[in-house]
């Protein structure tokens, strides 16, 4: 049963989610997470998901990983290999030296270990706070949310959250959200928001959760 006018049974969305999102490629760095089971491989290729488009990451990452697979490993290659292996992923030159730098880090401070705090991850280069929660809840299992374009979108339309940038959208989340869900909900918001739920003329005629969603600031729609 649709929910009652300014309220979202996020329950009921989540379990249709659960459901639709089956016919669809996952995002692929929770694709490279249940391949891996790796926090280092989820932290590369988030990294490399930034500016870039999916299949691209994907590919990317995959190269990258058949060079090197640890930190040290990473060190050892030239910037220009690395550059090689992620191209054309966006800022690629950029985001290869962002890599060693990461990698050297991790090295020096974490004994070649990705740290499982929040601040820790933060206070490495080129992290922030989408990157350091997917990686604690993709890499990690821990229950954290993970907020990108496509989460933070999607929930400002379905009218579950008020907000105006995608930290405002993980704090309104942290607060409302069960925490049983905490570590889907991006899977399923990416996976959505990438086939259905589309940034400019969104597939509402295909939506399973429209008669859920108060549709909040879509002015055109298929």
């Amino acid at each position: 049963m649709p929910q009652k006018k300014n309220r979202v049974d996020i329950e009921a969305i989540v379990r249709i989610l659960k459901k639709e999102t089956r016919k669809f490629i996952i995002p692929s760095v929770s694709r490279i997470s249940l391949k891996f089971k790796s926090p280092f491989f989820v932290l590369i290729s988030c990294l490399l998901s930034l500016r870039t488009k999916d299949a691209v990451t994907s590919r990317a990452s995959f190269r990258l990983f058949k060079l090197a697979r640890t930190p040290r490993a990473m060190v050892r290659l030239n910037a220009a290999d690395i550059e090689k292996a992620i191209y054309p992923a966006g800022f690629y030159r950029v985001k290869a030296r962002t890599i060693k730098e990461i990698c050297k880090t991790l090295i020096g401070r974490f004994s070649s270990r990705v740290p499982r705090g929040l601040e820790e991850l933060l206070s490495l280069k080129g992290v922030g706070r989408k990157t350091a929660n997917l990686v604690l809840s993709e890499g990690y299992g821990i229950k954290a949310i993970c907020v990108d374009t496509h989460v933070h979108r999607i929930t400002n339309r379905l009218g579950y959250c008020k907000t105006r940038t995608p930290e405002e959208t993980e704090m309104c989340l942290r607060n409302k959200l069960p925490k049983s869900h905490w570590i889907e909900y991006n899977r399923l918001l990416v996976t959505w928001g990438q086939n259905i739920c589309k940034p400019i003329s969104p597939l509402c005629g295909m939506c399973a959760i429209s008669a859920y969603c108060q549709k909040i600031g879509v002015f055109k729609h298929r």
